[in-house]
């Protein structure tokens, strides 16, 4: 379920989609993936420094898995330095979201992504909120009562990894 929040324009451009537990990948309950479209298109190859400088750290520049897997103890930004991918979110029957340069995606505490396309420049810059450590899931059954628990129990981000201190993340996820 996709859709765009109008009430402020400074969200305007943000795309949320919402995703349920289908069982195996849990995505999150309440809050919503955010989608920035085109917002450093200019600037496509200082995202892992923009990324670190509005607060999210533990940065990394790589790819995506190409198997469905999620992350239970941290959120996640994604910000396409190059080229194009094309992912599944939210799990086998999630969302396909194609990405390209200067977009990035916000990952809620388990959301299920998986690369199944990807241009040959393809490159992608990953953070965290506070430069937070994550684990990687695949929905393993034995691990479910626990990362279910630990999805609950991150906390909202204290600055949006694209706009800063004051961007709209904050906001669309508290009233999430």
């Amino acid at each position: 379920m996709s859709e765009m929040d109008q009430d402020n324009p400074k969200y305007s451009g943000i795309q949320k989609l919402y995703f349920q537990d289908d069982g195996v990948i849990p995505n999150h309950p309440r809050l919503p993936v955010l989608l920035y479209r085109g917002v450093w298109l200019a600037e496509s190859a200082l995202a892992e420094a923009r990324l670190n400088q509005n607060g999210w750290g533990n940065s990394w520049v790589n790819g995506v898995f190409d198997y469905h897997h999620y992350h239970s103890n941290a959120h996640e930004a994604l910000a396409v330095i190059s080229g194009f991918v094309k992912l599944t979110l939210g799990g086998e029957k999630g969302q396909k979201v194609y990405l390209k340069s200067g977009d990035v995606v916000v990952l809620p505490a388990g959301t299920g992504h998986k690369r199944l396309e990807a241009s040959s420049d393809f490159r992608i810059a990953g953070a965290y909120p506070g430069g937070m450590s994550y684990n990687t899931r695949t929905g393993e059954q034995r691990e479910r009562p626990k990362v279910l628990q630990e999805i609950q129990e991150v906390p909202i981000p204290d600055t949006d990894p694209v706009y800063g201190i004051a961007g709209p993340l904050t906001k669309l996820w508290y009233k999430s």
